[in-house]
């Protein structure tokens, strides 16, 4: 099973950047296509980014789209999330997994990192 630690977090002020870090153990990493999720409190956990297994395709949510960029480096079993221009509304716990929409489909959760956003 693939273990994921997410790392990266931090409190930054608004317009800042944060690049996240998502590196995962167990071999079938690099045939999965991934994904960034948060989740804010009191809220539901949503979908971030996606990135395909050869980190050729992308998809952006619309409130983060042309401010955070999705990337993966699968020699090193990493993806990662950089975040730029960060508004107070981004703050949440960021968490990686398999990009799908099903729950049997993903690895064990990981611990999340957290980003607050705030002056």
């Amino acid at each position: 099973q693939v273990q994921l630690v997410e790392s990266g977090g931090d409190l930054v002020q608004p317009g800042g950047s944060l690049r996240l870090s998502c590196a995962a153990s167990g071999g079938i990493f690099r045939f999965a296509s991934m994904a960034w999720y948060r989740q804010a409190p009191g809220k539901q956990r949503e979908l971030v980014a996606t990135i395909n297994q050869s980190g050729i395709s992308m998809y952006y949510a619309a409130s983060v789209k042309g401010r955070f960029t999705i990337s993966r480096d699968n020699a090193k079993n990493t993806v990662y999330l950089q975040m730029n221009n960060l508004k107070p509304e981004d703050t949440a716990v960021y968490n990686c997994n398999r990009a799908s929409s099903r729950p049997q489909d993903y690895f064990n959760w990981g611990q999340g990192t957290q980003v607050t956003v705030s002056s």
